[in-house]
């Protein structure tokens, strides 16, 4: 019950310090270019009588709910932060756990790495970040890619990690690139309504606030593992040692 106890609060305490520094970076960097973005998603494009009166309008759903801008938006928006981050700190106590590799303020910077490349950097290169009013593959074949390149680059990483050794090294270096050379969904040949500078500087400033934030709970879960840890020893124990 206590090793239960002592994981939960680490994984609470970790989950909230990340998640602030997520909303923060997310606030600063990344927010104002998705404001920035539906600005041109939004906008009317120019096209001719002629062109108009031949295709039907979009239009969309005046009932669809959505955060109104200020106060709103932006709580609900650090509450997904904090949300994602106590999930992904879950995420990283069941792994260590199942795994037997405990995780500790010194190797917390190799768990937090190893989650970024999985959850966020390899998926990125087929399935980058993206704007609103940005063209899409279809969204269930990007979920089973993202999926499958997540799962694979975990296996990897952990064959990798617990074998040490050359044939795990090269069974995790093909796992690694089998998503890859499979290939993301297509997108479609659309145009896109969102300058090509705006999503350049989306894709690098959620990449660094998503690196930002790995390389923060990956350490602090481990030392807070650590702390409390030594903080539940019996006194007798912590003296002797």
């Amino acid at each position: 019950m206590k090793l239960f106890q002592r994981i939960f609060f680490a994984v609470l305490l970790a989950g909230l310090i990340s998640g602030a520094v997520l909303a923060a970076i997310q606030a600063w960097r990344v927010t104002p270019l998705i404001l920035a973005a539906e600005v041109y998603e939004s906008a009317e494009p120019a096209h001719e009588h002629d062109a108009a009166a031949a295709v039907p309008e979009h239009h969309h759903d005046a009932a669809a709910w959505a955060p109104a801008d200020g106060f709103e938006r932006t709580g609900l928006t650090v509450l997904a932060d904090i949300l994602t981050a106590l999930g992904f700190a879950f995420i990283l106590a069941a792994v260590s756990v199942l795994t037997g590799i405990p995780v500790t303020a010194t190797n917390g910077v190799i768990w937090g790495l190893c989650g970024y490349l999985t959850f966020q950097l390899l998926p990125a290169f087929g399935l980058p970040p993206e704007l609103p009013g940005m063209p899409a593959a279809d969204l269930v074949s990007r979920q089973v890619w993202w999926w499958a390149t997540a799962l694979a680059t975990a296996t990897a990483l952990f064959g990798i990690a617990k074998f040490r050794s050359w044939p795990a090294v090269a069974i995790g270096a093909v796992l690694l690139l089998l998503p890859q050379v499979i290939g993301a969904p297509v997108i479609p040949d659309e145009a896109s309504s969102v300058p090509a500078h705006l999503a350049t500087s989306f894709a690098a400033s959620a990449l660094t606030a998503s690196a930002a934030f790995w390389l923060v709970l990956g350490p602090a879960y481990g030392w807070l593992s650590e702390r409390l840890a030594r903080a539940t020893e019996p006194l007798t124990k912590r003296v002797l040692a």
